[in-house]
């Protein structure tokens, strides 16, 4: 019998946080896939999480906590595989400090994550965009940064997170102007900015007037904090109702500042750019992880057609028909 407690305490300050130097991202998501865990085990075995050891959560409690978060909480089976992969790395570092458990914990890591349903990516089109973009009353403050916000989003693809840890010192605005940032994995990269936004973003810096450790977008005035992701994800909601009326097509999507990402990429797609440059453009780590773009893309697909010929046609340049045949047939 081992108590699991010690193991989680070790598990998130010497691997997670010292080994690893994990992210606070992270180590907050694996937060509360274990909490999650330890609740559900305590509302089944009526045990406190300190006095629950690995007896209690063998493969077979965990299996039926994965069905209990997608079942009765609702979670999609990608949450579903983030638990798990915060589960299985838990037990990874409890099989070095538990061998005497090494059959149990084999069990766990056999337990394989859900195949996920490959989704089309949703975006926006040019008109869309624009709608969208001239959705915020520029007469407000408010709406002054939420503009500037949603453009450098659209134009840069930056993730949620990386556009609301944006400092005044992150966006270079002289020659060369471009935006840094510090995405997953911590990655750094720069971003090239277009003169429509540079001219943007001049205006809102003016306006913002912070220092270099400052929000470049704060939440409520010159020295309000970082804005929350929740109060972006709430403006863009609202200001895509608005841009609706405008542009009714944008009834039938659902907007998120991912979309905007999205939308970037697709544009770069849409222009002929390389996906290597794409990935690197978006910080992704696997260049693969653009390839849902060029499935979104139907103008890829329609030029491809463009290049077939249909079965049993034959091949060759086409001869227009006899113009006397062709006035007679066309009477």
């Amino acid at each position: 019998m081992s108590l699991i407690a010690p193991t989680v305490e070790a598990w998130f300050t010497q691997r997670l946080m010292v080994q690893m130097e994990a992210s606070p991202r992270t180590i907050a998501s694996y937060r509360d896939s274990v909490r999650l865990l330890l609740a559900y085990a305590q509302e089944r075995l009526s045990k406190p999480p300190s006095r629950l050891d690995f007896a209690d959560l063998d493969a077979t409690m965990i299996g039926e906590f994965l069905d209990h978060l997608q079942t009765r909480r609702g979670n999609t089976a990608r949450t579903r595989n983030a638990r798990l992969a915060a589960v299985h790395s838990l037990f990874q570092f409890a099989a070095l400090r538990h061998p005497e458990h090494a059959g149990l914990i084999e069990r766990v890591l056999s337990i394989p994550p859900k195949r996920l349903e490959r989704r089309i990516v949703s975006f926006l089109t040019k008109a869309e965009l624009e709608a969208l973009l001239a959705a915020p009353d520029l007469s407000t403050w408010v709406g002054r940064r939420d503009h500037a916000m949603f453009v450098l989003a659209a134009q840069t693809g930056l993730r949620l997170s990386e556009l609301t840890g944006l400092t005044c010192a992150d966006v270079v605005l002289s020659a060369g102007a471009h935006v840094r940032c510090t995405g997953k994995g911590r990655k750094d990269r720069a971003t090239p900015l277009l003169p429509s936004t540079v001219q943007v973003l001049r205006t809102w810096v003016t306006e913002r007037r912070g220092g270099p450790d400052d929000p470049l977008f704060p939440a409520r005035g010159k020295a309000g904090g970082r804005l929350s992701p929740d109060a972006v994800q709430w403006a863009i909601a609202k200001y895509a109702g608005q841009a609706a009326q405008r542009c009714p097509s944008l009834r039938a999507k659902h907007i998120t500042p991912h979309v905007l990402r999205h939308s970037a990429a697709m544009l770069l797609r849409q222009g002929q750019v390389d996906p290597s440059v794409i990935s690197l453009w978006l910080g992704h780590s696997d260049p693969r992880s653009t390839d849902p773009y060029m499935h979104a893309d139907l103008d890829i697909k329609q030029r491809a057609l463009a290049r077939t010929t249909p079965p049993q046609v034959r091949r060759g340049r086409y001869q227009p028909p006899d113009h006397l045949i062709a006035f007679l047939e066309g009477l």
